[in-house]
């Protein structure tokens, strides 16, 4: 423990000299960095086969895990938007002078140093990486051993883009995959200045109740798609599949549809042919599963109450036919994790009223809650989709790895 402690000081340490960088030069390590992924792409992919061999093949987190050759080039593509982007730090909020003739600023400055602990994606330590030293911050990551071989080739590839620009390796630390040295990071608050979680609905639970480190909640997503009797019902299937396919491992992808009595049936025989093809299990209640029976459609449950608000990260999902708008809304209320949630519909004022009134960090009118990323969202990458008010919420990103400050010039005023 002491010499985890140890590393956290170095961090800590040297976060100063980050913030004091200029962003030019921050930047400059980022395009390194987006060199050297694409240098060692072949280096990259043979770890990360070492941390996929360890889960079966049909486990549905194997895709969250895995890099590929495409993956790779995104994800250098990713960095290099980030430096894109606006430098957050140091950017004056406010500027006013007081009576007494005390001038006062308020500016943005880094956080500090951010510490994020994460379950199964490696690219997560890329993307951490790359916002947290655009925006000043060091960053201590915490991967799961799942993706150990592939984190530490990574953070390899960090340290050499830092130390190539005379930064001290110490601002980007990977932390040992010991679980029991999670509660020392949770527990640091002399060197810790922000705990971000990204993972699971377990882990989220045991950083709220166990870390004395403010926290900002990013991760689980249990999403709705609520189709109205008004939908196009040839744009709601392609919504609906998109959304629970493209990329089912992923917390924004669809976990319940919500349909509307008057439309579930006509609804239930167009989707049941693509969801069939990618074999997507259904839990549907009574009413959908009947219909769903009659047409012969093979991996299907009766819903049980847990099926909802259950976050399946698998080709999986669950189905509710409700009567009206309000029963919709009602049941996304009672079940949503405040991620994602949509709505297909053609009704103008239908569609309005809901965007209105569903509580979630996105809302979409007519289109996949797949759209629910930092990158999409033209943000250049994220840390997480927040789900929480305080501080961010939706995809967490550069412009919320800031804080503020106040700066009093004065010529000897006295209260």
């Amino acid at each position: 423990m002491s010499s985890i402690l140890d590393q956290f000081q170095r961090t800590r340490f040297a976060a100063s000299s980050l913030a004091m960088a200029s962003g030019d030069l921050r930047n400059e390590v980022l395009a390194s960095l987006a060199e050297l992924i694409r240098e060692n792409t072949t280096e990259i992919l043979t770890e990360n086969q070492q941390d996929v061999d360890k889960i079966a093949s049909d486990h549905p987190m194997r895709d969250r895990l895995l890099l590929t050759h495409d993956r790779l080039v995104t994800l250098a593509e990713s960095v290099l938007s980030v430096m894109q982007l606006p430098d957050p730090a140091g950017q004056v909020l406010s500027k006013k002078k007081l009576s007494n003739g005390l001038e006062l600023s308020k500016i943005t400055v880094p956080l500090g140093v951010v510490g994020v602990i994460f379950e199964s994606r490696p690219n997560v330590t890329i993307d951490v990486a790359a916002l947290c030293l655009r925006s000043g911050n060091a960053v201590v990551l915490r991967g799961g051993s799942d993706a150990y071989f592939t984190n530490t080739i990574l953070v390899k590839l960090i340290h050499l883009a830092l130390d190539k620009h005379g930064f001290s390796t110490d601002l980007v630390y990977l932390m040992p995959t010991d679980r029991a040295h999670v509660t020392t990071l949770l527990t640091a608050v002399k060197y810790i200045d922000v705990i971000i979680p990204r993972g699971s609905e377990a882990l989220i639970q045991r950083v709220r109740k166990e870390s004395l480190v403010p926290t900002i909640e990013t991760g689980a997503g249990v999403c709705h798609t609520y189709v109205a009797a008004s939908a196009d019902l040839s744009m709601a299937v392609a919504i609906v599949v998109n959304a629970k396919v493209s990329r089912p491992s992923v917390c924004n992808s669809l976990d319940t549809v919500v349909l509307h009595q008057s439309i579930a049936a006509e609804f239930l025989r167009l989707v049941a042919v693509p969801l069939q093809l990618y074999s997507v299990k259904i839990y549907a209640d009574i009413s959908a599963y009947d219909t769903l029976n009659e047409v012969g459609y093979p991996k299907l449950e009766k819903a049980a109450e847990s099926d909802f608000g259950r976050e399946f990260l698998d080709f999986a999902c669950s189905i509710k036919v409700i009567q009206d708008l309000p029963e919709a809304i009602e049941h996304i209320s009672t079940y949503s994790s405040r991620h994602s949630e949509a709505i297909v519909s053609n009704d103008e004022k239908e569609a309005r009223f809901f965007l209105s009134t569903v509580d979630a960090a996105a809302v979409y009118w007519n289109a996949s809650t797949r759209f629910t990323d930092g990158g999409e969202f033209g943000l250049g990458a994220e840390i997480g989709i927040s789900t929480q008010k305080l501080h961010a919420r939706g995809p967490f990103a550069l412009e919320k790895l800031v804080t503020e400050k106040w700066i009093g010039i004065g010529q000897g005023q006295i209260r």
